[in-house]
C-alpha cells in the first residue's frame, strides 16, 4: 500500500530523527524530499503545494523551536498534515433500513466490493441483501451470486429483466433485510447513458449512500472520474480498492483534497475480509511505517470469536492444547485477513513481506492437520509411523513434513510447560491473542 510513497517519506523522516534543532535550511530540504516523495506517487501539484505550505507554517511556530526533540516533533507534523489531508466527520450512515448504491468504472471492482460491503454490514448487525443492476455484462449476475452465496449473504437477480430501475424497485418490495447494496453497471469510460441510468437509480432507491469504486492504480484519472461522478450523483464516499497491488497511492490524497468526498473504505486483497472502514489517522501512521494497531483491534473485534479465542488462550496458558486448537487458532487469525495485510497495521514491520514459502507452509499444516482423524488430533500421541504415512498420503505431503509438524507442536508445549509459573503466566497472557486485544481495547476505549 503507497509502497513508493511510503519508502521515500520514510526516508525523509530517517533524516530527521537526529536533528537537534530545526532550521529554515534543514526543513528545505526535508520539504524537497517529501515533495519528491509526493510527486512520484502521483499527487496533484495542488495537492503538494497546500500541503508542504502546512509543513512550513507549523515547522516555523515558536512551539516547535522550543522542543525538547524538534525531529520528532518535525515527524509528527508530517503525520498530522497527512492526517489532516485524509481526515472528514462524515460518518457512513448506520440507518435501518440501509440502501447504498456501488458505482464506478468497469474493472474497479464493484462486484466484489459490494460482497465485502455486505460482509462488513453484516459483522455489525446488519442482515444486508445484495443486487445487481448490470444487466449488460452476462457474467455480472453469475458473480455476484456466486460470491454472494459462498459468503452465505442474501442476493436478489433477475436474468429477464433489463430495466436497472426496475430491478431495483424489486429488491425493495421483495428482498427482506435492513441493509440493501446495489452493484451498477460500469463502463470503460464515463458516458451520458451510464450517468442517466445512475441519476434514475437513485431517484428510485433513495439511497443514504453512494459510494464510488476507485482503482487506486488509476493515477490522476482518478480526480477527474471522481469529479464527474460527484457533480452527477452527488457521492457520499469513496471506496479504494487494490491497496494491495504496485501503486503509488497519489489518487487517495488527490481525490479527497479535489472532490471534498471522504473515502469510507479500503480494499487490501482478493478476500472477502480484506476491507477496512478508512481512518485518516490509521493511513497516515501506515504511510510513515508506524503501523495502525486501533485498525488492527477493530477487525479482532468484528472477526474473531471471543468465547473461542479466551478458550484458546486458556487452554494454550495451562498447555493443554491439542491440534483441534492449533487449526482454530490458525483459522481465527485468518478471519482477521491476509498476513500481507496484517503487517500493514502492525508497528516495525513497514516493508517487510511474507514469502510465497512461508504462505504454503500455513496451508501445509492445515492439510496435515485436516488429514488427521479427529482421535489424532485430541491425542497427538496416537500418531505412529502407519497414521504417519497415511497423514502425509491423505494432505499431498512427504513423510517428513509430518515429523517436522509433530516436532514443531511438542516443542510448542513443552514451552508453554515451561511458562506454567505465576510470572510465565503474565507473560503468556501478554503474548496470547485474546489477551492482547482485550488490553488494546481497553487502552484505546471505544475507538
Amino acid at each position: 500500500m503507497f509502497e513508493k510513497l511510503s519508502e521515500k517519506l520514510q526516508g525523509a523522516v530517517r533524516t530527521l530523527r537526529g536533528l537537534n534543532h530545526i532550521t529554515e535550511r534543514n526543513i528545505k530540504d526535508v520539504l524537497a524530499e517529501v515533495r519528491d516523495a509526493l510527486l512520484d506517487a502521483d499527487v496533484s501539484f495542488d495537492v503538494i503545494k497546500s500541503f508542504l505550505e502546512t509543513i512550513r507554517e507549523k515547522s516555523m511556530g515558536e512551539k516547535v523551536l522550543k522542543s525538547i526533540a524538534p525531529g520528532q516533533q518535525l515527524i509528527k507534523i508530517i503525520n498530522d498534515s497527512i492526517t489532516e489531508l485524509f481526515s472528514h466527520t462524515q460518518k457512513f450512515s448506520e440507518e435501518k433500513p440501509l440502501r447504498v448504491l456501488m458505482v464506478g468504472l468497469h474493472g474497479s471492482g464493484k462486484t466484489t466490493s459490494t460482497i465485502k460491503l455486505a460482509y462488513h454490514l453484516r459483522n455489525r448487525g446488519y442482515h444486508p441483501a445484495v443486487a445487481t443492476c448490470d444487466v449488460y455484462r452476462p457474467a455480472a449476475i453469475d458473480q455476484l451470486e456466486q460470491l454472494a452465496n459462498g459468503e452465505g449473504i442474501a442476493v436478489y437477480s433477475d436474468r429477464n429483466e433489463k430495466k436497472p430501475v426496475t430491478i431495483a424497485k424489486d429488491v425493495l418490495e421483495k428482498m427482506k433485510g435492513d441493509a440493501f447494496i446495489f452493484d451498477t453497471a460500469g463502463r470503460l469510460q464515463i458516458a451520458e447513458d451510464l450517468i442517466a441510468e445512475l441519476k434514475e437509480l437513485k431517484k428510485a432507491v433513495q439511497p443514504q449512500e453512494i459510494l464510488l469504486i476507485v482503482d487506486s492504480a488509476l493515477g490522476q484519472e482518478a480526480v477527474s472520474v471522481a469529479k464527474t461522478f460527484h457533480e452527477a450523483v452527488g457521492l457520499t464516499g469513496i471506496f479504494l480498492t487494490k491497496l494491495d497491488g504496485d501503486t503509488r497511492g497519489g489518487a487517495a490524497l488527490s481525490m479527497k483534497y479535489a472532490t471534498g468526498v471522504p473515502i469510507q473504505f479500503i480494499g487490501t486483497g482478493e478476500h472477502v475480509t480484506d476491507m477496512d472502514a478508512f481512518r485518516a489517522e490509521g493511513m497516515a501512521q501506515r504511510i510513515l511505517g508506524m503501523g495502525d494497531v486501533v485498525s488492527l483491534v477493530e477487525r479482532a473485534k468484528e472477526r474473531v470469536d471471543k468465547e473461542e479465542a479466551d478458550r484458546l488462550a486458556k487452554r494454550f496458558r495451562k498447555a493443554e492444547f491439542d491440534f483441534e486448537d492449533y487449526l482454530s487458532h490458525i483459522e481465527q487469525i485468518e478471519k482477521m485477513g491476509s498476513m500481507a495485510s496484517l503487517m500493514q497495521l502492525l508497528p516495525g514491520t513497514s516493508g517487510q513481506t511474507i514469502s510465497p514459502r512461508e504462505l504454503s507452509q500455513v496451508e501445509q499444516t492445515k492439510a496435515i492437520i485436516r488429514a488427521m482423524t479427529l482421535q489424532e488430533r485430541r491425542k497427538p500421541s496416537l500418531i505412529s509411523g502407519g497414521r504417519k504415512l497415511r497423514i502425509a498420503k491423505g494432505s499431498g505431503v512427504q513423510l517428513k513434513d509430518v515429523n517436522h509438524l509433530l516436532k514443531q507442536f511438542e516443542m510448542v508445549k513443552k514451552s508453554m510447560k515451561k511458562m506454567k509459573t505465576p510470572q510465565g503466566q503474565k507473560a503468556t497472557q501478554r503474548m496470547s491473542g485474546a489477551g492482547a486485544v482485550q488490553q488494546i481495547a481497553k487502552l484505546f476505549g471505544d475507538k
